[in-house]
C-alpha cells in the first residue's frame, strides 16, 4: 500500500491531529517536488523554432531582431525569437516553474547565478547536417552548440564546483529541435540540390537519422539524462511552402512525404537508444501530429486560418521575411502561423500543452508532466 493510501486511511479514523499531519506531510512532499522543479536547469539546442536570440550576436541573415517580431512579448520588442511573443522554450520554462527562460548562450547577461538556470544554444537556420543553412553564412551549427555546452559546464564548475555541475547537468531538462531545415533549407532548397542528387529521399532520411543519433549520443556523453526530442512539423503545410508549391491550398506533397518518413524513424531511433542505454533518456515529442491537429481543423482550436501567416507578403503571406513593411494581422491569437515558417505564440502554447500532458499519441514513452513527477520523487 502506498504512503498516501496509508495516510488517507489513518486520517479517516482520527480526523483531528492525523488530518493535520496528513496535510502537513502533503505540503512537505509537494514543497520538495516544487523546489526540485524550480531548481532544475534547462538547456535548449536546435534551430529557429527554439532560438531565443543567439543569432542577434552573429553576422547572419537568419535573425528576428526587428519589428514586428516580439510585438506580443512582454517588452513589446523584438528579442531574436521567431515569434510574435513567447516561443516553445519560454512556455516550457513557465510550465516547469523556472525562475526565467534560459538566456541565449551568447548573451553577455548569461553569467553568475543566471548560469544555473541553464542556457539556450539554439541558432536559427541550422540542421542535423553541417551543410544545412549554408546560405545564412554565420550560424551556430550543432557541433559548435555542443562545444558551447561543454564550455558552459567549465564556467559553471568554476562557480559551484565540478561535482555540483555534474549533478546540475544530470538533473537538467534538455530540449532538442532539429531536422526541418535539413529538408527546407537543404534537400528541397533548390531544384536538383547537392543532397538530392546524392540521395533519393528514402535514403536521405536514414542518413539524417544516423547523423542525429551521433548528436544525441554526444549530448548524453556530456551529461544530459532527460532529453525532449521534437520531430518536424508537417513541413509541406507551412505558409512558405503553400506560397511556393501549392495551387489550391493543399500541402506540398514532397515535403509532407519527407516528414512522414522522418518522424517515425526518429521515434524508433530514440526507442532503440533508450533500450541500449537501459533508461528513458530520450523522449519523442510528435510535433507533427500536434501541428496537424490545428492545421486540419483550425476552428476547433480558435484559429480563423492555418494557411495564411499573420506577418508576411504574397500568397498566404508566405513569401520573404516578416518585416515592418509586411502585411500584419491585428489579432495574432487567431492565426496558427506567425510568419511563413513559425507558429504563433498561441500555437506554441497548444504544442507545449501536449508536451506537458499529451497521450502516447503525442509523447513517447511519457509526457513531461509524468517525467517531472517521477523525477521529483527520485
Amino acid at each position: 500500500m502506498s504512503t498516501f493510501a496509508k495516510m488517507a486511511m489513518t486520517s479517516s479514523l482520527t480526523p483531528t491531529t492525523t488530518t493535520l499531519s496528513l496535510f502537513f506531510s502533503l505540503f512537505l512532499i509537494l514543497g520538495v517536488a516544487i523546489s526540485q522543479t524550480e531548481a532544475r536547469a534547462f538547456f535548449v539546442f536546435g534551430d529557429s523554432l527554439v532560438d531565443s536570440g543567439n543569432n542577434n550576436y552573429l553576422a547572419t541573415t537568419a535573425r528576428a531582431d526587428s519589428p514586428p517580431y516580439g510585438i506580443d512579448y512582454p517588452t513589446r520588442r523584438a528579442t531574436g525569437r521567431f515569434s510574435n511573443g513567447f516561443n516553445i522554450p519560454d512556455i516550457i520554462s513557465q510550465q516547469i516553474g523556472a525562475s526565467e527562460s534560459p538566456l541565449p548562450y551568447l548573451s553577455p547577461e548569461l553569467n553568475g547565478q543566471r548560469l544555473l538556470v541553464g542556457a539556450n544554444f539554439a541558432s536559427a537556420g541550422i540542421g542535423i547536417l553541417n551543410d544545412t543553412g549554408i546560405q545564412f553564412i554565420n550560424i551556430i551549427r550543432i557541433p559548435q552548440q555542443l562545444e558551447y555546452f561543454r564550455q558552459y559546464q567549465s564556467r559553471v564548475s568554476a562557480l559551484i564546483g565540478e561535482e555540483s555541475t555534474k549533478q546540475l547537468v544530470n538533473q537538467a531538462l534538455v530540449l532538442m529541435t532539429l531536422g526541418g531545415n535539413d529538408f527546407v533549407n537543404n534537400y528541397y532548397l533548390v531544384p536538383n540540390s547537392a543532397r538530392s542528387r546524392q540521395y533519393a529521399l528514402p535514403d536521405y532520411v536514414p542518413f539524417l537519422i544516423s547523423e542525429y543519433r551521433k548528436i544525441l549520443m554526444r549530448v548524453y556523453d556530456l551529461g544530459a539524462r532527460r532529453v525532449l526530442v521534437t520531430g518536424t512539423g508537417p513541413l509541406g503545410c507551412v505558409p512558405a511552402e503553400l506560397a511556393q508549391r501549392s495551387r489550391n491550398g493543399e500541402c506540398a506533397v514532397e515535403l509532407q512525404q519527407a516528414a512522414a518518413l522522418f518522424n517515425p524513424q526518429l521515434t524508433q531511433m530514440l526507442q532503440d537508444l533508450n533500450s541500449e542505454l537501459g533508461s528513458n533518456i530520450f523522449i519523442a515529442a510528435n510535433t507533427q501530429q500536434m501541428h496537424i491537429d490545428f492545421i486540419t481543423n483550425p476552428q476547433a482550436y480558435g484559429f480563423i486560418t492555418s494557411k495564411v501567416a499573420c506577418c508576411g507578403q504574397g500568397p498566404y503571406n508566405g513569401l520573404g521575411l516578416c518585416t515592418p513593411l509586411s502585411n500584419l494581422c491585428p489579432n495574432r491569437d487567431v492565426f496558427a502561423f506567425w510568419d511563413p515558417f513559425h507558429p504563433s505564440e498561441r500555437a506554441n502554447k497548444i504544442i507545449v500543452q501536449q508536451i506537458m500532458t499529451g497521450s502516447s499519441e503525442y509523447m513517447n514513452p511519457m509526457n513531461l508532466s509524468t517525467i517531472l513527477a517521477m523525477d521529483s520523487m527520485a
